[in-house]
């Protein structure tokens, strides 16, 4: 894995954008000597434009500002949004341009999902929240229920280090990450890490060396599970393996509890959660929707001593294809918040779904449809592989993006 856990940090859960965004852009307000941000999407809406000016006043103030965006998430930014950007010193660079078809989007696959940034090596956001006004209430009944969390201390060199490494490479080596994450540290002076603080590790995930490194952090966290498992996340369809651990623990015991999506951003998704359903029902994992808007957090806490917060949805393309960061706690005070927080959700906005009792020629179906699912979930990684080899393209922005 990827992960290098410290001690001796402050975390904060920050939810949805009335949460977030005060908080980025004070960040931001304060930078002195550099801002890095990667985000799947930035739009030129209210949320944007406020980022816009934070980010033009800190690069008028003289510090380096480097924002990367995916190119299929974030695609149409007017130059009017860009232009003064590049005009005060910011640094613009896009993932993957987005490449068109008759006006339709359609290299979807092999995505920058990362929502982080840093400012001055001192303060760090990880998370499931873009740039975009869908995530605050006055959005209306379809606002984005999500999370992030804020990072002060030790780990904040690490993701650092990463956004770093990425302004030259996409995506870093092992060895290359680790060897600017330690001169990072040797130049602020840290060698050892004592004191009070939570127990965190940053954990990304690539097409390269780290393919599976989030995921197997999920999986070490469920078998380990001795009282309750609590995961929110908002498209749901993982792997064989991971299914089996969530069974097995059920099955031993552990209350293992899913909170999805109930009134989804797109059907689809919940069409495609709902085929394992009944698998997981069968052995006791307990299934909760949420009504009042669409999920879209990524996060989850077992036995109120371990939590992950970040962009790494539990389906083929976070698991499989996409570039992904999450931030993993083992502390009690910050696992019971999180918990809390979504306690609450779940026995307010939610319904729990029910096993039917279906019939002989249904049941019939069932076995069959089960049979091919688990197939795909088996062999999808082998069936992207080819498309994960290319290296991808990170561009400036207003450079040719047609190969």
């Amino acid at each position: 894995m990827n992960s290098h856990w410290v001690p001796g940090n402050r975390l904060s859960l920050l939810e949805n954008g009335e949460g977030y965004y005060p908080r980025v852009f004070e960040a931001i307000a304060g930078a002195e000597k550099e801002v890095l941000l990667e985000t799947f999407i930035l739009f030129d809406d209210k949320v944007g434009r406020q980022l816009h000016e934070a980010l033009m006043k800190a690069a008028q103030r003289g510090a380096k500002v480097h924002v990367l965006m995916d190119g299929w998430g974030s695609p149409d930014l007017p130059a009017s949004f860009t232009q003064p950007l590049l005009d005060a010193g910011v640094k613009l660079r896009a993932f993957e341009p987005v490449q068109r078809v008759l006006g339709a989007r359609v290299n979807l696959l092999r995505r920058m999902h990362n929502k982080i940034v840093v400012v001055d090596g001192r303060v760090a956001f990880v998370g499931g929240i873009n740039y975009s006004i869908d995530h605050l209430a006055e959005f209306g009944e379809l606002s984005k229920q999500d999370y992030a969390v804020e990072v002060e201390g030790p780990l904040v060199g690490q993701i650092q280090a990463f956004c770093r490494a990425n302004v030259d490479a996409p995506q870093p080596t092992r060895g290359q990450w680790l060897k600017r994450w330690r001169a990072t540290l040797r130049r602020r002076g840290v060698a050892d890490f004592t004191g009070e603080g939570a127990l965190a590790a940053f954990v990304t995930r690539d097409n390269n060396e780290h393919r599976t490194d989030i995921e197997r952090h999920y999986r070490a966290a469920i078998r380990s599970a001795r009282t309750r498992i609590l995961i929110a996340n908002a498209y749901f369809f993982p792997g064989y393996r991971f299914l089996r651990d969530l069974r097995r623990a059920a099955r031993r015991g552990v209350q293992v509890d899913l909170f999805l999506q109930g009134r989804p951003d797109m059907l689809w998704v919940k069409r495609a959660s709902e085929l394992l359903y009944r698998h997981l029902m069968r052995a006791g994992v307990n299934i909760y929707e949420y009504k009042e808007r669409p999920l879209h957090g990524k996060v989850a806490v077992v036995d109120d001593m371990w939590a992950t917060v970040g962009s790494s949805n539990l389906d083929p393309t976070s698991l499989s294809l996409n570039l992904e960061a999450n931030v993993v706690v083992r502390d009690e005070a910050f696992a019971r918040h999180l918990r809390e927080r979504i306690d609450d959700l779940l026995e307010t906005c939610c319904d729990r779904v029910e096993l039917p009792t279906p019939g002989r020629l249904q049941s019939a179906w069932i076995v069959v449809r089960s049979m091919v699912v688990f197939h795909a979930l088996r062999r999808f990684p082998d069936w992207t592989r080819s498309s994960s080899k290319k290296e991808p393209r990170v561009v400036p922005l207003g450079a040719e993006t047609v190969p």
